[in-house]
């Protein structure tokens, strides 16, 4: 069947993409042989004076190039040849002798963009699905068919740079304030104003409209001295976003540079020259691998197909008003739009909650990402108070309270007293069993863990955890509920700390422990974020707070014994009333709920003199494979159904640098007869705290591996 379907509308050519058996459009190969015959016939059609390029997508213009054929690419010549025919294609758009309008509905992305600023003109709605992006840098690649020589030219060098280094999307106003497209206008009449901007354009003929750069644009985009300034700015800012472990966004910057100093035909050679380079890097390889991963992890519902239904949640209830519990219901009437009541012991507290919660939707509105109408219909669904009262219609209740087990199985007895039968109960504990928690539930078919991450309007990871007696009706509910609040939901297993604490708890034990030995703080931050964690673990430390580390530390250590023994460290901060961020006293110091430095008191509180010079090679060993060393573990233990999930999880979870692949991809590049060596090493330097997983000794026997070669 035909991608393309084409209507004369007056001599005006209509041309439909939509892509057969796929739920948005993609540039195939297949899809680009086909466009580029039917461009030739438009260009010979004497009745043909002009064209417009509409989507027959509910909700994708084009959605970008097909990523699975970069998989199939195995030297540097094939991808780079790829760029080649993407860039003749496109051009081949922009000489077209007739006007060619894109009307723009939907993901707009990649390869749908360069081909789209290609046209001579551009109309976008205003639906909140229309997004105008290249995103290309989060694959680990660059805009590879003229997306670097068209976009600069078209809106400036500094507001394009910010787009694709980023890989940040713009909505339809945004794009119309840089100039990206001509006009604004709602979904019914795409069409009609489409056509006749063609006909427009016949008539008057193409001028180009210009962005509101205002005196930034005339001398930082247009002046070589000011492109300079532009160049350094970027660099810096990639670099410090970066660490340098990226190369895409670097690559990027270099073929937009050439393009504007030394011309297009340069600009187009460097960048496809580049797109070759990385596409069969190890650094986009990994990026593509977790893009399949969470594409895959959209359709799985952790449960059996077809074995239940989801529940449709109307009414949210979430016990526990604290920063979770605001930030779990602000985010579920942001994204999901559900009537959601906080409740807490008292009314200060359930006040402070809303009022938390109605933040997220005023930030949203801050950044012009909802209109004042839906702030204020959105707000309207958030309610409060002191007891139960509307919880008997709740069709899910999420506990967020302090991580106790008494208490949380008190509330749990509570809710069921005053719900339905059929009301799924959710506790967002981060380490306490399930199981534990619904030990005296009436309805344990009904009862579940929903982990969320601090904080939750921002962390992408979303952990259901199921215990034996949970039905599949309630776990195919919060994980369809977990995904309509814009998450990443992974399935785990009932285990105390479940996936992301169990394995980032001996990471965060062992940087305590290096505490205790006179390792720097900053040193041992500086060392991990050089590794590319977004944060270094004794900063996270005190953001989580150090009283819920140790909670949780006491549960692992609890559960799993000698080699989880928590160092002294968190028991003497703690004393002397250090919680970290939340009372602006922990390793750090802060001013006004921002971090001003290491407090070097902490050194005398721990009775210890800071080394001068300690061996970060070694710091960042122990830190890293104490972590490895627990995903194995726990992988072996079936806590994450696949290494996929494992590997999600810490890259969205606790930011496990996306370039290494995720734990368990490392451990395949390192290799387990490797892994197990080094950490024989460090068990004879430190202890049977690293001991050698089972499971990775026997990997390292077999020489077998998580994924395939």
């Amino acid at each position: 069947m035909s991608a393309f379907t084409t209507t004369l509308d007056e001599s005006v050519a209509l041309v439909t993409f939509d892509l057969p058996g796929e739920p948005v459009n993609k540039l195939s190969n297949a899809v680009k042989v086909e466009f580029e015959a039917l461009l030739i016939r438009l260009r010979d059609d004497a009745e043909v004076r002009a064209v417009v390029l509409i989507s027959g997508k509910p909700d994708s213009f084009i959605a970008g190039a097909d990523i699975e054929e970069f998989t199939a690419l195995t030297t540097q010549a094939e991808a780079e040849r790829l760029s080649f025919e993407g860039q003749e294609m496109v051009s081949r758009v922009e000489i077209l002798p007739k006007p060619v309008v894109a009307a723009i509905h939907g993901a707009c992305l990649g390869g749908g963009l360069e081909l789209a600023l290609a046209c001579h003109y551009r109309i976008a709605t205003d639906h909140p699905k229309t997004q105008l992006g290249l995103p290309e840098v989060q694959l680990g690649l660059i805009p590879g068919a003229g997306g670097c020589q068209r976009l600069p030219r078209l809106i400036g060098a500094s507001s394009a740079l910010d787009m694709i280094l980023t890989g940040r999307s713009e909505r339809a106003a945004k794009a119309m304030r840089l100039g990206l497209v001509d006009e604004v206008v709602a979904p019914s009449i795409l069409r009609p104003v489409a056509l006749e901007a063609a006909r427009r354009l016949l008539r008057e003929g193409s001028t180009r409209r210009r962005s509101h750069g205002g005196v930034r644009e005339l001398f930082l985009d247009r002046t070589p001295a000011g492109r300079r300034l532009v160049y350094r700015g970027a660099r810096a800012a990639v670099l410090k976003r970066t660490g340098g472990h990226y190369p895409a966004p670097l690559a990027a910057l270099e073929a937009v540079r050439v393009g504007l100093e030394h011309g297009v035909a340069a600009g187009l050679a460097e960048e496809h020259r580049a797109f070759g380079h990385l596409a069969v890097g190890d650094v986009s390889r990994k990026l593509v691998q977790i893009f399949f991963a969470t594409t895959a992890l959209k359709k799985d519902d952790g449960i059996a197909p077809g074995s239940a239904v989801p529940r449709q949640i109307r009414r949210l209830g979430v016990i526990g008003s604290g920063f979770m519990g605001a930030g779990i219901a602000g985010t579920a009437v942001l994204n999901v739009e559900v009537d959601t009541r906080l409740k807490d012991a008292d009314l200060a507290k359930v006040g402070k909650g809303l009022k938390a919660a109605g933040g997220i939707l005023g930030d949203r509105l801050k950044r012009r990402q909802i209109t004042r109408p839906q702030h204020e219909r959105l707000a309207g669904l958030l309610s409060g108070g002191i007891d139960y009262a509307g919880f008997s219609r709740a069709d899910l209740v999420i506990e967020a309270v302090f991580e106790e087990l008494e208490l949380k199985r008190r509330v749990l007895a509570e809710v069921e007293a005053v719900t339905r039968p059929d009301t799924i109960f959710a506790s967002n504990t981060s380490s306490i069993p399930i199981r534990d928690i619904a030990a005296a539930a009436v309805h344990p078919e009904r009862v579940l863990g929903m982990h969320f991450f601090s904080p939750v309007e921002k962390m992408p990871l979303l952990e259901v955890i199921p215990t034996e007696a949970t039905g599949p009706e309630a776990i195919v509910t919060a994980v369809r509920f977990g995904r309509r609040m814009g998450k990443t939901v992974i399935v785990v297993g009932d285990h105390p700390g479940f996936w992301v604490n169990r394995i980032l708890s001996p990471y965060l034990n062992e940087a305590a422990m290096l505490l205790q030995e006179g390792v720097p703080i900053d040193a041992i931050d500086r060392t991990m974020t050089a590794w590319g964690f977004p944060v270094g673990p004794v900063a996270l430390l005190d953001e989580v707070g150090l009283d819920v580390a140790d909670k949780a530390a006491k549960v692992m250590y609890g559960a799993f014994g000698d080699r989880m023994e928590p160092a002294e460290t968190l028991a003497r901060m703690l004393a002397a009333d250090r919680l970290g961020r939340k009372n602006a006293h922990g390793f750090y110091r802060y001013r006004e709920g921002h971090k001003a430095g290491v407090d070097d008191s902490v050194y005398r509180l721990l009775q210890v003199r800071p080394g001068e010079d300690p061996d970060i090679a070694l710091v960042e060993r122990r830190l890293v494979y104490a972590m490895l060393n627990e995903a194995a573990t726990a992988c072996a233990e079936e806590v994450v159904r696949s290494a996929r999930d494992g590997d999600i999880g810490a890259v969205f979870g606790i930011g496990f640098p996306a370039f290494r692949g995720g734990p368990l991809r490392m451990l395949d590049d390192v290799g387990a007869s490797r892994a197990v060596e080094t950490l024989h090493e460090l068990q004879d330097a430190f202890g049977p705290r690293f001991r050698p997983a089972p499971a990775l000794a026997e990997m390292a026997r077999q020489g077998s591996r998580y994924y395939p070669a």
